[in-house]
């Protein structure tokens, strides 16, 4: 059988520039590009002057999951997503749990938006998520397959850093349903960890916020960088001054992966302190990375009872209303 060419498709989001130099626009980084050079993600190419992305309908992984693995507990509990990625990141995290893909050469079979949309319905999911590497870098492929999905009623969720210009996101917001933006720590941890900023991102969520975009946040706990309750006191404020405090915050526990080996797994004992102290502040606070029914499930911001019942990925969703009560939780049910 004949192998499908893969076709670069010419990027949004960039400026020519004379002799053949470009400015990419997608990310914080605007990175200047030379002829026939990539930009700091490794999959936007300079070629002769134009902008291109070479992973376009180019996945590197495609798989079902439950929705709350993205993690979105929020939005449509106890539902799957076709999750897509192709290769490439605008960060570079010591950490990252998918260094493989989104640090190693780029690989993958072709895949068109068409197809992908196909595959979602072939399979019943309710969502396609953009997920495990950053969506950002593949946006124009993200929002090919976005346009074509909701023509066919299925959700669009990005799982992301947030590391993304505001153009691009009032582009992609219409056809956007939810994301959850991952929040590193403090100037000190991105610079550090994640060649990159914390403040293009804090902006990057607000501009989320005035779209009609489901938003929930994760931070990484990771000993000795963000494990602090300043930190967890600092975010929680920042949420819900910013965006309410009906927005779910994950805590998630970190373990030693990629160049940050040397370290410990998180202590429960910390994720349940941090958990305490975001609560003063936030009405869903979750752990991540954790099973354990008590900091997984989502309870009634005014009596407490129990509303959705999870223990990982096993969930009793019967209603967002509080059957004690009658309140009803925050989030995209219907």
């Amino acid at each position: 059988m004949k192998q499908k060419k893969f076709n670069y498709k010419e990027a949004l989001f960039y400026d020519k520039l004379p002799n053949k130099k470009v400015r990419c626009l997608l990310c914080p980084r605007n990175c200047f590009i030379q002829n026939n050079s990539t930009g700091f993600c490794r999959v936007r190419k300079n070629l002769d002057g134009k902008l291109y992305s070479l992973v376009y309908s180019r996945p590197c992984t495609i798989s079902i999951d439950p929705i709350e693995k993205k993690p979105l507990f929020h939005f449509f509990p106890g539902t799957q997503a076709l999750s897509i990625a192709t290769c490439g990141c605008n960060l570079t995290c010591t950490f990252c749990q998918n260094y493989e893909i989104s640090q190693g050469e780029i690989f993958g079979e072709f895949l068109s938006p068409e197809k992908v949309v196909e595959l979602a319905k072939k399979h019943k999911v309710k969502t396609i998520a953009y997920t495990y590497t950053e969506p950002t870098v593949f946006y124009e492929y993200c929002l090919d397959i976005m346009k074509l999905a909701k023509k066919e009623n299925l959700k669009n969720v990005f799982i992301s850093n947030g590391y993304i210009n505001k153009d691009p996101i009032k582009k992609i917001a219409p056809y956007l349903d939810a994301i959850n933006i991952d929040i590193k720590g403090e100037e000190q941890v991105y610079s550090t960890l994640s060649h990159a900023s914390l403040k293009p991102i804090l902006k990057s969520i607000l501009e989320f916020k005035k779209t009609k975009t489901w938003i929930e946040l994760t931070s990484l706990i990771i000993p000795s960088y963000n494990d602090s309750k300043g930190w967890i006191d600092y975010l929680s404020n920042w949420i819900k001054n910013n965006l309410g405090s009906e927005t779910p915050l994950h805590l998630s526990r970190f373990y030693p992966a990629y160049k940050l080996t040397s370290l410990e797994p998180t202590k429960i004992s910390v994720l349940k302190e941090l958990h305490k102290e975001a609560k003063k502040k936030l009405k869903y606070v979750y752990h991540g990375n954790v099973f354990d029914q008590e900091y997984e499930s989502t309870y009634c911001k005014k009596c407490g009872d129990l509303v959705i019942k999870r223990h990982g990925y096993e969930i009793d969703f019967k209603s967002s209303k509080c059957r004690k009560c009658g309140t009803e939780i925050a989030g995209v049910f219907t």
